[in-house]
């Protein structure tokens, strides 16, 4: 079988790079492609992922347009050179490319419509299926929708997929057993990101300020560090983030995608942005498991509150893991099943359904 992945984002390597590993070993032909999003790239090539790089970015909504339509034709070229047979990924182009070709498209989205209003109806309606945690079951009500009992962070953090490294805590200055924090800042410059607020600059200095007194503060951001910050500043190779999630007391940021791969790990995870409460999978990752907290920008003093009464559970990290332990008994190991659903396609398909 021929088959594409599109990557349009860092966390998306994360998410696919199992199944392309996989798909491989089994003797399927698998090109993957990509924007110039350094990031990215540097993940691909960490893993030691073939691609095809093509064209770069924008982040006004004008320059996204066209950029799109050039994309498109690219994407398009590749396919009819290849007799690509399905794409995968969480791209318009994958949903777009299949309406004017032989491909068959899957496409992977966890967020609930009303957060990503511009993804559901531009993509939604040119995808040949929509595959999606089954949590957004309410919403997913068209024949083409596939869901399963998971998140995408279990496709890559699932105990099936991935162990732990010790070694990472001495690489970022750490000592086994010392007590330590990670923090995570958003930029918010995807579409979806118009006027959502996280952590202010205040903010970030009075969080830092709590937690320093009860360990070490390391900060990962998605832009340039605030000068101000600089010293707490995690300077590790970013696949590695993940391990140090792991052993981490707390996580705190302003992160959908971190907040959730430390709630699936079984790290305690506090999130304050403008997206709190509207998430569907983090929502039950809270209400339901307990594994993760949400909160809106003006109750960054409430979350504080609730952070210092944490602080204080002695036992925090065996409550966090025994919560993880239910979570993970009600769902899957992921990658299994983008697997199956891809190589068995189309009677997967059916049998999903």
């Amino acid at each position: 079988m021929n088959i594409l992945v599109d990557i349009g984002h860092p966390a998306h390597v994360h998410l696919l790079k199992n199944f392309i590993g996989i798909m491989k070993k089994d003797g399927h032909k698998v090109i993957v492609t990509v924007r110039n999003i350094p990031s990215a790239i540097h993940l691909l090539e960490i893993y030691g992922i073939e691609y095809i790089e093509f064209g770069s970015k924008s982040f006004s909504l004008v320059g996204k347009a066209v950029r799109q339509l050039k994309y498109d034709k690219l994407i398009l070229d590749l396919v009819k050179k290849h007799n690509i047979e399905i794409g995968m990924g969480t791209s318009l182009t994958v949903a777009q490319v299949s309406r004017i070709s032989r491909m068959k498209s899957f496409i992977l989205d966890d967020d609930d419509s009303a957060v990503q209003p511009l993804f559901s109806l531009f993509v939604h309606p040119f995808s040949d299926y929509i595959v999606s945690p089954d949590v957004l079951d309410f919403e997913r009500k068209k024949k083409n929708n596939i869901t399963y009992p998971g998140y995408h962070e279990l496709a890559y953090l699932h105990p099936d997929r991935f162990t732990p490294n010790e070694n990472v805590l001495k690489e970022a200055g750490i000592n086994v057993g010392e007590d330590y924090f990670l923090l995570r800042f958003n930029a918010f410059k995807a579409h979806h990101d118009l006027g959502v607020k996280g952590i202010s600059k205040e903010n970030k200095r009075n969080l830092i300020n709590l937690l320093k007194e009860h360990g070490k503060v390391l900060i990962t951001t998605e832009k340039e560090i605030d000068s101000e910050f600089e010293e707490y500043a995690l300077n590790i190779s970013p696949e590695k983030v993940h391990s140090l999630l792991y052993f981490a007391k707390m996580f705190i940021g302003d992160s959908q995608t971190m907040t959730s791969e430390a709630a699936v790990l079984g790290t305690p995870s506090f999130r304050c942005n403008s997206f709190a409460g509207r998430i569907s999978y983090l929502n039950e990752e809270e209400y339901k498991y307990g594994l993760t907290f949400g909160f809106k920008p003006n109750e960054f003093d409430f979350m504080t509150r609730i952070i210092r009464q944490y602080l204080e559970v002695k036992n925090l990290k065996q409550i966090w893991k025994e919560r993880r332990e239910k979570m993970l008994s009600d769902k899957i190991d992921v990658t299994s099943f983008f697997v199956s659903l891809i190589s068995g396609y189309p009677e997967s398909v059916n049998k999903c359904k």
